[in-house]
């Protein structure tokens, strides 16, 4: 049984992503910051350690000996407020993580490590569809946290087998409501009469987690995808309106919509929209959940 080790398995993706491999016969690893309370599906061994400790790290790979790493753990909320503990989580913690598997290599096989960046690397880009040749641009210190995660990785590339993967907007069941999707289905489920939004005209390129997930174990068990970039995306984009006109539409329900200020980013990023053609040329294309089903499944969960 090949053995994957998965930062952030506690959280929103890593959820996801732990009960999928397992599924598919992996014994899943978790690596988490705190143990959690609640029951991680698909993990076989949750193991304690924080990013910012190389030497905890370098403790959990060498007990551990994975044959893959999924890389999902960072600070992933964009205005998060300790900028500090962004980067420190972001860049150093990667890094890490990285030097913590060149130490223990060679004791087994590793074939493959994914480290999940970001399509904010690509900041404010508004024409065409983005290709992973765009010139980045992030905007914010989320995005060039991301984006120097990157440059970090590169010391690595004739060392480890490294995997990057660029996801856009995703969302499903379970992302907390700090994020933008959430937060909509959240004020439709609670039939709430007005929601508070920032620029309504900004257009994200959305996909659904369990998509995503299905995408990025696709990228770990393809050995051409080393040493390569992927957008991981839908290669559509929506509106703010046009979301919000989706859930009406489920929910039934019809709430007044205020644009507050306060809501409004000053380096706001326009428009993201990604192209798939490098990712489904190489792991082949991963049948789409449309936006309608996503907000559906959401609007419909059990709370």
């Amino acid at each position: 049984m090949s053995r994957i080790l998965l930062t952030g398995a506690a959280g929103f993706t890593g959820r996801y992503l732990a009960k999928l491999l397992s599924e598919a016969g992996y014994e899943v690893h978790g690596l988490v910051h705190h143990k959690p309370s609640e029951f991680v599906q698909g993990v076989y061994s949750l193991h304690e350690a924080d990013l910012a400790n190389a030497a905890q790290l370098t403790e959990v790979v060498k007990k551990v000996q994975p044959n893959k790493v999924a890389h999902l753990a960072a600070i992933s909320f964009v205005p998060h407020g300790d900028v500090d503990s962004l980067y420190r989580t972001n860049v150093i913690g990667t890094r890490h993580l990285l030097e913590a598997l060149t130490i223990s290599k060679g004791k087994t096989p590793l074939d493959a490590v994914l480290l999940a960046s970001s399509a904010n690397v690509y900041g404010n880009a508004t024409e065409g569809v983005l290709t992973e040749d765009a010139f980045p641009a992030p905007r914010n210190d989320y995005s060039v946290s991301k984006l120097a995660m990157e440059y970090v990785a590169r010391l690595y590339n004739d060392r480890l087998p490294l995997v990057l993967a660029r996801p856009f907007n995703y969302t499903g069941v379970g992302q907390v409501d700090s994020f933008l999707v959430p937060k909509i289905v959240k004020h439709f489920r609670e039939r709430a009469p007005v929601i508070e939004l920032g620029n309504l005209n900004v257009a994200r390129d959305f996909s659904d987690v369990r998509t995503v997930v299905q995408n990025y174990r696709r990228l770990l068990e393809t050995p051409a995808a080393v040493g390569q970039t992927f957008n991981v995306c839908s290669g559509m984009a929506y509106t703010l309106h046009e979301v919000l006109a989706l859930a009406q539409e489920i929910a039934a329900h019809q709430l007044e919509v205020r644009v507050n200020p306060a809501f409004m980013r000053v380096n706001e990023v326009k428009k993201l929209m990604g192209s798939r053609a490098r990712l489904d040329s190489v792991v082949g294309q991963v049948p789409a959940i449309s936006l309608t089903e996503t907000l559906n499944w959401m609007l419909k969960a059990p709370l």
